[in-house]
């Protein structure tokens, strides 16, 4: 048999996040591309993707600590059953 390493989806990092944003943004906003310029669209979708990924970020972040917290609070209940 062969040993198969087992991949644990870890939360994607900032710079992943806003690069993929980007991706997405300048290909829905290409149209405006000639009407703003090359650069401002890029230094505004720059900007846009910064904001979206930090509160993206902080919501996952939420989401975990919440998981978390139920876990834990679920294994105390388990625990205090088990003495009784």
């Amino acid at each position: 048999m062969s040993q198969q390493e087992i991949e644990t989806v870890a939360a994607p990092s900032k710079k992943q996040v806003r690069k993929q944003i980007v991706e997405k943004l300048t290909g829905a906003l290409a149209d405006y591309k000639q009407e703003l310029g090359e650069e401002k669209l890029a230094t505004h979708v720059k900007k846009v993707s910064k904001l979206i990924s930090r509160d993206l970020l902080k919501i996952n972040k939420k989401k975990r600590v919440k998981k978390e917290v139920a876990k834990k609070t679920r294994q105390k209940t388990a625990k205090a059953k088990a003495k009784k």
